[in-house]
């Protein structure tokens, strides 16, 4: 097959008709501007679609809403138990309050769950009597 310029690839069989519809066409340019319309209205409608992506990427879903809050308890329990063990063992536990207090003062997503809400309501609770409890140890010491 031989390619002859602009026009194509040419065959033996000789040419082949055109097609009568469904193939790209640009608009005419008849009145002055006639095609700028549409083509900023398309230009604002990509920007708009990526814009439209972006927020839909930034919102977040349920159950990942539910697994954060569940990360955030399963964390602080993580901190009241090497606070535990660091009592236990005479320590100070400096490192271990430091973590917790750090831990409590993330923001906690509020789940549609009441039973888990109130479950880490409790376990907030608990860290803060705990960090309570060492400020008035190293307030009496």
């Amino acid at each position: 097959m031989k390619v002859t310029g602009p026009s194509g690839p040419s065959s033996p069989q000789g040419s082949r008709p055109a097609r009568a519809s469904g193939g790209f066409s640009v608009p005419s340019m008849g009145a002055a501007g006639a095609a700028a319309p549409t083509a900023s209205a398309s230009g604002v409608s990509g920007v708009s679609d990526v814009s439209a992506l972006m927020a839909l990427q930034g919102v977040e879903d349920v159950t990942e809403r539910r697994r954060r809050a569940i990360r955030r308890g399963g964390g602080l329990l993580d901190r009241l138990e090497e606070l535990k063990l660091a009592l236990l063992q005479g320590e100070a536990g400096e490192g271990a309050l430091d973590r917790l207090s750090r831990t409590l003062r993330e923001e906690r997503p509020i789940d549609a769950d009441a039973g888990l809400n109130g479950l880490l309501d409790q376990i907030d609770l608990r860290a803060a009597v705990e960090l309570a409890k060492a400020e008035l140890r190293r307030t009496a010491a």
